[in-house]
């Protein structure tokens, strides 16, 4: 388990729990009370962490190396997945997930961002920065998944697109202004899930959903927060004041009506039980799913209402 600096209370109550644990087994003692009672501390002690963080804390919860990555979700909710690759064009752009698969016997389509969970995995994955390629690459996946008429589901977990010379060579604000354009065209449904961090243009690139879920620690925002400090105030050391001033929580968007649900995590968030988080998440695509399925309208005319009705200004 990997620690925030605010969960140092947990770590000793943890560290405490393992020790009970390792005399009850050497001893054979019997301390299944003072096991349950230091169990109780940690929850009420997550409690309270959880219940009081600060926007900067709800951003490095996002950020958590342990939170369920994409393949997670992908293997969770649909066990019999097939990978989907290359752009058709260029490459297979390893920053951007593309599969089908059957999720309780209905054939979805998962496109999202793909982050590691070691320096290795996330140098191969580029930390999650797509290219223009990726952007393709779902855009294509989107158009096949139109043709199965089988609806799609966009998971965003990003800082941004990649903005190298490469990338920007071959067209990446085109490559994502193409398919927010086209994904108002999709005639299946799109549910868009933030299941980490949904960062600027390189988030909205497949962010267009009829549905826009948050998982309860995640952020969505134009820009991180060190990024925000460094432009408007020169000084990258402000990044806590940016977070507060970015209102890029979930809680946030909801308030101003930007995304349509917030999807609770578990007591201390995804990753300390990535399970019962997914399982969080899936119940609430299938729902909204449902919901879409069966409207009497066209899904693209639902599309078009709901971001023309979006509000104009914060």
């Amino acid at each position: 388990m990997v620690y925030l600096d605010f969960e140092r209370p947990i770590v000793e109550l943890e560290a405490k729990l393992e020790e009970f644990r390792k005399q009850a087994i050497s001893r054979s003692m019997d301390l299944s009370g003072s096991i349950a009672e230091v169990r109780k501390e940690i929850e009420k002690k997550l409690d309270e962490i959880y219940g009081n963080l600060t926007t900067y804390q709800i951003v490095q919860v996002a950020r958590h190396i342990g939170r369920p990555k994409i393949v997670d979700h992908v293997r969770y909710l649909t066990p019999d997945y097939i990978t989907l690759h290359g752009d058709r064009r260029f490459s297979d752009d390893k920053a951007m997930w593309a599969s089908m698969g059957s999720m309780d016997g209905q054939t979805v389509f998962i496109i999202g961002h793909v982050k590691g969970r070691n320096v290795k995995e996330n140098i191969d994955s580029n930390f999650g920065q797509a290219s223009p390629e990726g952007y393709r690459k779902a855009m294509r996946v989107m158009e096949l998944a139109q043709k199965y008429n089988a609806p799609i589901i966009t998971m965003l977990d990003t800082q941004g697109a990649y903005p190298g010379i490469g990338a920007e060579e071959r067209g990446q604000a085109e490559a994502i202004a193409v398919n927010i354009r086209d994904m108002f065209g999709i005639t299946v449904p799109i549910v868009t899930v933030v299941i980490g961090e949904g960062g600027s243009g390189g988030a909205l690139g497949i962010g267009v959903g009829d549905r826009v879920l948050m998982m309860k620690y995640s952020m969505y925002s134009v820009i991180s927060p060190e990024g925000c400090a460094s432009i408007l105030f020169r000084d990258g050391t402000r990044y806590k004041e940016t977070a507060e001033m970015l209102k890029l929580t979930a809680k946030d968007l909801k308030g101003f009506g930007l995304i349509d649900e917030i999807i609770d995590e578990p007591v201390g968030g995804a990753h300390r039980s990535p399970i019962a988080a997914m399982e969080f998440v899936k119940k609430s695509i299938k729902r909204n799913l449902s919901e879409l399925m069966a409207l009497d309208e066209p899904i693209t005319d639902y599309r078009y209402n709901k971001y023309r009705s979006l509000p104009p200004t914060l």
